[in-house]
């Protein structure tokens, strides 16, 4: 089970999860792969995903987190003890966005929703300072990423595989060509 937590903003009609669902419907796996929208508050976020993957043994799942998903998946990796891909992940969430407090909209839909300032607390309290079982995860990391210093990525999961991309940008516009690798540690064939 492939379970995608979206970034700050995004939907699960971003440029990469419909490729993701898109590869798993084309192996007959779709039923094996899920993307909710997740709500503006970490609590509620989390809340959901671990509804979401309390339905699976941790030993099948794989998490699969962009940005600030990549910041909820380190937290439930460390707290289920499974896999996770964190694809340009924040790393310093409550700190990156702190500037981001308001009335914001989704980039998918232009639906307005309010980031409110007691949700900084709520993503300081699922910081992880050091990762571990280093082997649970996969780092994809830009260094053209306009919005998060991938050099920063690197040392939170040092010791985990990583594939560092020269250049790129913080969507990772060129995710295709990272596709089938992700999904082969996620432990799902290539795309036939």
């Amino acid at each position: 089970m492939i379970l995608y937590l979206h970034g700050f903003r995004s939907s699960p009609q971003s440029f990469k999860t419909s490729l993701l669902a898109e590869r798993m419907r084309a192996l007959g796996r779709d039923d094996e792969y899920c993307c909710p929208q997740l709500p503006p508050s970490p609590r509620e976020a989390i809340e959901l995903a671990m509804a979401s993957a309390e339905q699976v043994d941790p030993a099948s799942l794989t998490l699969i987190g962009s940005s600030l998903g990549g910041y909820y998946a380190t937290w439930m990796a460390e707290r289920l003890g499974c896999a996770a891909v964190l694809l340009n992940p924040a790393v310093h969430a409550a700190r990156d966005l702190a500037s981001q407090v308001g009335v914001k909209t989704q980039y998918h839909s232009n639906e307005p929703f309010e980031f409110k300032a007691s949700y900084i607390d709520e993503l300081q309290a699922l910081a992880v300072d050091r990762i571990t079982r280093s082997e649970r995860y996969f780092l994809i990391a830009a260094t053209g990423d306009e919005l998060l210093d991938w050099r920063e990525m690197v040392v939170q999961f040092a010791g985990a595989k990583q594939r560092i991309i020269q250049g790129s940008d913080h969507g990772l516009s060129d995710f295709a060509g990272y596709a089938d690798e992700v999904l082969a540690f996620c432990g799902v064939g290539a795309r036939a």
